[in-house]
């Protein structure tokens, strides 16, 4: 049973940092795809950014890209999200997903089948 836990989540400052980290466990995550979603009360969930396990390709939001940085460490098992110049419309749940990877990384939320628990990040202003 594949299994992801999230953690590193917090309160910053506008302009700070922060980075998040996924443990992966249950299964071998190869030819799967890793990303991050976020969730803001009211709004529906939307990706962020994600990898692909095998080659270490990456996908960004256009919101966050030159600001978020995704990435792995294999032997670990773990993935991250490293988020820098935090602005509050970053502040969301944030969620670790992992899902088939096809010929590109998946941003639907719906081709994603395991799912992190999720950690808050709020960003203030």
């Amino acid at each position: 049973q594949a299994q992801l836990v999230e953690s590193g989540g917090g309160l910053v400052q506008a302009g700070g940092s922060l980075r998040l980290s996924c443990a992966a466990s249950g299964r071998t995550f190869s030819s799967y795809a890793m990303g991050w979603f976020r969730q803001a009360p009211g709004k529906e969930r939307e990706f962020v950014a994600g990898l692909e396990w095998d080659d270490g390709r990456t996908s960004y939001a256009d919101s966050v890209k030159g600001r978020f940085t995704v990435s792995r460490d294999n032997v670990k098992n773990m993935v991250y999200l490293q988020m820098n110049s935090l602005k509050p419309e970053d502040t969301a749940v944030y969620y670790c997903a992992a899902g088939f990877s096809w010929a590109t990384i998946p941003t639907n939320p719906s081709e994603y089948t395991c799912w992190g628990q999720g950690t808050q990040v709020t960003v203030s202003s």
